[in-house]
């Protein structure tokens, strides 16, 4: 028996005025999250075009070892002998030296060079990797234990109540603190209150403090995630409280705490502020490490920075191609050491996600 096929025309409605409006919102939303993407990837873009051109070169090692490996310095252009020259520092101190040798041996004077210095031009950005890195990494450290901790006594030893409900909403609200104002603190509080000066300490926990809101939301929320069941067996089995919360919640909880540490990556080590006031020098000739009397002076060192570096070349000297150069190379660095720190994460939380399943 053969059957009859219904037309597709007579099933569907006819559109409306509601539907069309409908329509039109969504598309006006979707042009709009894919306008967001397209400015972010345009951005980005710029970045990666211009920046690569620093980092990377044509010719073996196809890698500018020297923008990663030596300190920030000035860069002097001049002609000598029908010949343009673009030399750091050290590299032009060099080789006005050797002219006025080989021309004291002739008996004659040294030649005179006219040079056109451009600071911080020249020479690579290797302190302000290390200053920076060292940042991110000791303040996440400093607010994951900070955080963590908030989030394992909000969720599982307070009580509800009045007192408790006031101090998620202080830090609710104190995401919302322009990370300017954590500088002014930092400054007030650990640098001129504490003593200890713009250093490394200082730093640390003014950013750790800045992402503390982000790392105690996002944490309390992987707390109460777990399964409430996975308590109360471990609790009729005569564990305590805290080798409940240790052994049975947290490890099932670090994933999305590893999450709220991504986060908080992106925030600390983005920001300029707060290390202005309290970690970074615009120059330092000395490493962290290097030059300490005791190994306590290590914490007690500034040191220099990424953002600040890039916020230094783009607004407080004159700028040129030279500058452009430096500034577009040092966006990119950055940009993929906020990526590995990142991607490190991603792969931890990954893996713990993975061996605690439930």
């Amino acid at each position: 028996m053969r059957r009859e096929s219904t037309p597709a025309s007579i099933l569907r409605r006819a559109p409306t005025a509601k539907h069309r409006l409908e329509q039109a919102v969504g598309w006006l939303l979707r042009g709009a999250t894919y306008l967001v993407l397209l400015c972010g990837a345009l951005i980005f873009g710029d970045i990666v075009w211009k920046g690569a051109k620093t980092v990377f070169q044509p010719t073996a090692p196809f890698i500018n070892v020297a923008f990663f490996t030596e300190a920030p310095e000035s860069l002097y252009v001049f002609e000598h002998a029908g010949k343009k020259y673009e030399l750091g520092d050290r590299a032009y101190r060099a080789f006005t030296e050797e002219l006025a040798l080989a021309a004291k041996a002739r008996g004659e004077a040294p030649p005179a060079i006219k040079a056109e210095s451009y600071v911080y031009s020249a020479g690579g950005i290797f302190p302000n990797i290390v200053g920076t890195a060292l940042l991110v990494l000791g303040a996440m450290i400093i607010a994951l234990v900070l955080g963590v901790s908030a989030a394992v006594y909000l969720n599982e030893y307070a009580r509800p109540g009045k007192f408790i409900t006031a101090i998620r909403l202080a830090i609710m609200n104190l995401a919302g603190v322009p990370s300017i104002v954590f500088g002014l603190f930092g400054f007030g509080l650990f640098v001129v209150f504490f003593g200890w000066n713009v250093s490394l300490l200082a730093g640390w926990f003014t950013l750790a403090f800045m992402v503390l809101p982000v790392v105690i939301t996002a944490s309390e929320e992987a707390l109460k995630a777990v399964p409430k069941s996975f308590r109360e067996g471990s609790l009729a089995l005569g564990a305590t409280k805290w080798q409940t919360i240790s052994r049975n919640v947290l490890p099932y909880a670090l994933p999305g705490i590893l999450t709220s540490s991504i986060l908080g990556i992106a925030r600390a080590a983005g920001e300029t502020a707060p290390i202005m006031f309290t970690a970074a020098y615009v120059v330092r000739d000395q490493l962290p490490w290097q030059g300490l009397a005791k190994w306590t002076d290590f914490f007690f060192q500034g040191v220099m920075a990424l953002p600040y570096h890039i916020y230094v070349v783009s607004s407080k000297i004159p700028q040129n191609e030279y500058t452009e150069r430096v500034q577009y190379g040092t966006a990119f660095v950055f940009l993929l050491l906020v990526a590995l720190i990142a991607t490190a994460s991603i792969l931890l939380r990954n893996r713990l996600r993975n061996r605690y399943r439930w």
